[in-house]
């Protein structure tokens, strides 16, 4: 059996077949490379747009997060101011109410004390007024019985006839007729006798007082002079006991006792 060898021309044509199977091969694997590429394109594309957008919002983070601190800073800051200011209101308002009491409290202790300042003062001045209305009331009386006295019991030659009407203006009732009866009895012989009679109250004071009536006691020194003893006075040291009553507003006597009566005259 032999051997059969390709020929020539068989060589040729496959070695000629060889090469351009390659290079179909080759340019089939370019064109396939190519569209590998181009549907690679997008999704590189995709890709780096992602990264692009990663990297601004990165950046964008970055450029942000500082602020975030700042503004929690600040909210917190408005809220302590907000805080502190709602504090102090506060505080404003219970000094107000605070002071708004202690102004009721200060006004009321006030009132109280005003109210019993004056109930003391009503207690107290009531009496101070009685007293000193009952002490006016006893001046009156008093200085009205020295005026009495001294008007009974004063007189000249010259005015002997007007004393019983001058003494009418102290007296009352029956000692008042009393009185007129009594001097209606002197007045003849003390004219004749020229007596001139004086009398000085020394001092009156208030036994007893109760409304309307009093009891006064009077120290009196009477002179008398004459030209019968030689105008040497005749000097008495006397007393009187004078029951008073108020009629009309007026202190008169109804009655007069004498307390005492001592003869001071000098014998020659």
């Amino acid at each position: 059996m032999e051997d059969q060898q390709p020929g020539a021309g068989d060589l040729t044509a496959d070695a000629d077949k060889a090469p351009s199977e390659a290079t179909a091969e080759t340019e089939k694997s370019k064109t396939e490379d190519l569209a590998e590429g181009d549907e690679s394109t997008p999704a590189a594309t995709q890709a780096t747009t992602e990264s692009a957008d990663a990297a601004d919002a990165a950046a964008q983070a970055e450029g942000e997060a500082p602020e975030a601190p700042e503004a929690a800073a600040a909210a917190e800051a408005a809220e302590t101011a907000e805080a502190g200011a709602a504090d102090t209101k506060d505080r404003r308002l219970r000094r107000k109410l605070l002071a708004g009491k202690r102004l009721a409290i200060a006004i009321a202790v006030a009132a109280l004390l005003f109210v019993g300042s004056a109930a003391f003062a009503g207690a107290t001045i009531q009496p101070y007024l009685a007293d000193r209305a009952a002490a006016a009331t006893k001046m009156k009386v008093a200085r009205t019985a020295a005026n009495a006295i001294t008007t009974l019991w004063t007189y000249t030659p010259e005015n002997m006839d007007g004393l019983a009407d001058r003494a009418a203006a102290y007296l009352s009732g029956d000692f008042e007729a009393q009185y007129r009866k009594f001097v209606d009895a002197i007045v003849a012989p003390n004219k004749q006798a020229k007596v001139t009679n004086n009398t000085e109250v020394t001092g009156a004071a208030v036994e007893s007082l109760e409304d309307p009536n009093a009891v006064v006691i009077v120290y009196t020194n009477t002179t008398s002079t004459s030209p019968l003893t030689k105008n040497i006075p005749s000097l008495k040291y006397l007393s009187y006991r004078l029951f008073m009553k108020r009629t009309n507003g007026r202190w008169l006597v109804t009655r007069m006792t004498t307390i005492t009566s001592l003869d001071l005259t000098p014998h020659v």
